[in-house]
């Protein structure tokens, strides 16, 4: 049986079994530091994303579920994952549709049933094996969608750092409501920002390996606002529980409910599915290693279905992280569950500390995290080679994820680049040449170039009108055409029918089998005549010559 069509625990056990395959004691010292290393990296941004996955009315809530998300998404998704490497947890692309449903009418119920059902949804999208799907998105479209989603999260922190009102349902309605109260700026709560970017900024590289920027920048801010006594807005007491104080109530759950969440769910089913493969992809390729797409939705999937119920937000794989485990020499998926367990011992351990943690300093977290998302190599490369498609796809989808909802602007990069390939495919080249093989016999080779469909099969009889010269016979060479659809035989038979017209003679060469078989589905050779199809121009030359 092939290893597509294995049953999946049959199949898990298998992936199981090759990736402890030799393990030993040394292995389990380089998962063990390698998962205090992520749990480190993994600690402010867990703080951080969780605050902005919620309004400021549940702050601590949002913080505590973004830290029991670390926790339990990275035990489950990482035991069950389709790698060896993968770290989840909450993510800033998560964090930028969650605001918009607990502002809402069902607030933090209606989140965590939104998170529920997105789990529900990459759970069937991976025992369907759909995993394969998400090569379909462009690289442009997912560079200006991580683009857009950078600046949005961005945006959602300003009223964190200046210490202003800049609330709004949408991303620019929270920049005009910022500009009205940017006078009402509050210096403490900005300098504390401030503190945090630069530290982040200035940190040395060859520090990052041992400690975070994140971690220290967070400690500085928190002991200056500690010592020097600056009135700013603090987290506060964290629950010290994997189960939040508030978690998903199936009792409340309703029919409205369930219809006006929906579309929210299938939004966090298709980011986390996005994300948490395309984190795979490029995961595989740093570390060498196979990667199962199919199984990590199943992972991400039974992870998103468990951490509602304990008050959690939506999880996906990271890539900063992920990254990091590969980085600092984890071997297996156990570094995913030593960094949850480390994470367990900061929240009973370190809780009154996180509680002392300005808010401010989460948003300048929050804002050199987003600087970072971006990638600025690829943008670049776009303008310095010319690629013109690939930066209109880039900024039309990042437009689009600031302007529209993140759903729709996946649908708007997606449907831009089907049009440009359309129009690139609908470029074909047709041109005519004189055959000088055949002696006296006065012939044309009709080069076609391209694929031949709805949109250009006239191409074939506009150039064979258009030729000055006329002749006996017009060789059609489909050597250059890729390929061809259903659309494009009438378009054919009518050139055809002009060649007829001018008393010409004519014959098709250079089929390939793909083309070949499409319209023999048609019939095409029966209706047009199998005795003029060739193999090639020197079978038909040969014929000729007799």
């Amino acid at each position: 049986m092939s290893k597509t069509k294995r049953p999946f625990f049959a199949h898990y056990a298998k992936i199981f079994k090759n990736e402890f395959k030799g393990y030993n004691t040394k292995y389990l010292i380089n998962d063990l530091t390698a998962g205090i290393t992520v749990g480190a990296v993994a600690l402010p941004l867990a703080l951080a994303f969780g605050a902005a996955s919620v309004d400021p009315e549940h702050l601590a809530l949002g913080i505590a579920g973004g830290l029991i998300t670390a926790i339990l998404a990275g035990l489950i998704s990482g035991i069950l994952g389709g790698g060896s490497f993968q770290i989840s947890g909450p993510t800033g692309a998560m964090a930028v549709i969650l605001g918009t449903i607990v502002s809402g009418q069902y607030g933090i119920q209606g989140m965590f049933m939104a998170t529920f059902i997105s789990g529900l949804i990459l759970l069937l999208s991976g025992l369907l094996r759909l995993g394969r799907f998400v090569q379909f998105i462009p690289k442009p479209v997912v560079t200006g969608f991580t683009s857009g989603i950078s600046l949005v999260i961005a945006i959602g922190q300003f009223g964190n750092a200046f210490g202003v009102d800049a609330s709004g349902k949408e991303t620019i309605d929270k920049v005009l409501t910022f500009v009205s109260n940017i006078g009402k700026t509050h210096l403490p709560t900005l300098a504390v920002a401030a503190i945090v970017i630069v530290i982040m900024a200035l940190y040395p590289k060859k520090l990052s390996k041992y400690v975070p920027s994140s971690l220290v920048a967070i400690i500085i801010a928190t002991l200056l606002v500690k010592l020097t006594g600056l009135d700013v807005k603090t987290i506060g007491a964290i629950p010290t529980s994997i189960i939040n104080s508030e978690n998903l109530n199936i009792g409340a759950v309703s029919i409205p409910m369930l219809s006006s969440i929906f579309q929210y769910a299938i939004t966090i089913a298709l980011l986390g599915m996005i994300e948490s493969l395309l984190c795979g992809t490029a995961a595989a390729a740093m570390k060498k290693e196979k990667f199962d797409s199919n199984v990590e939705l199943i992972a991400q999937g039974v992870a998103n279905m468990v951490v509602p119920f304990a008050g959690g937000v939506p999880s996906t794989a990271a890539i900063a992280r992920t990254s990091v485990a590969i980085k600092s020499g984890g071997r297996t998926r156990l570094t995913s569950v030593f960094q949850s367990i480390f994470l367990v011992l900061c929240m009973f351990v370190l809780s009154p500390l996180i509680g002392m943690v300005p808010y401010s300093a989460l948003a300048g977290v929050l804002f050199v995290t987003a600087y970072k998302m971006n990638d600025f190599k690829t943008i670049k490369s776009y303008f310095k080679h010319g690629l013109k498609d690939a930066i209109i796809l880039c900024f039309v989808t990042m437009v689009a994820t600031v302007i529209f909802d993140l759903t729709y602007a996946i649908v708007i990069g997606v449907a831009l680049s089907m049009i440009i390939t359309i129009s690139k495919l609908a470029d074909i080249r047709v041109n005519i040449e004189e055959e000088t093989l055949i002696g006296n016999k006065n012939a044309g080779i009709v080069y076609s170039i391209g694929a031949y469909f709805f949109a250009n099969g006239k191409q074939l009889k506009k150039a064979i009108e258009k030729c000055p010269n006329r002749y006996d016979t017009y060789i059609l060479s489909f050597r250059g055409v890729v390929f061809v659809d259903v659309s494009a035989e009438t378009e054919f038979l009518e050139a055809i029918e002009y060649i007829k017209e001018q008393g010409s003679d004519f014959c098709f060469v250079g089929l390939n089998s793909d083309v070949s078989n499409a319209l023999e589905k048609i019939e095409f050779q029966e209706t047009v005549g199998r005795e003029h199809f060739y193999p090639n121009l020197e079978d038909y030359v040969a014929s000729i010559r007799g």
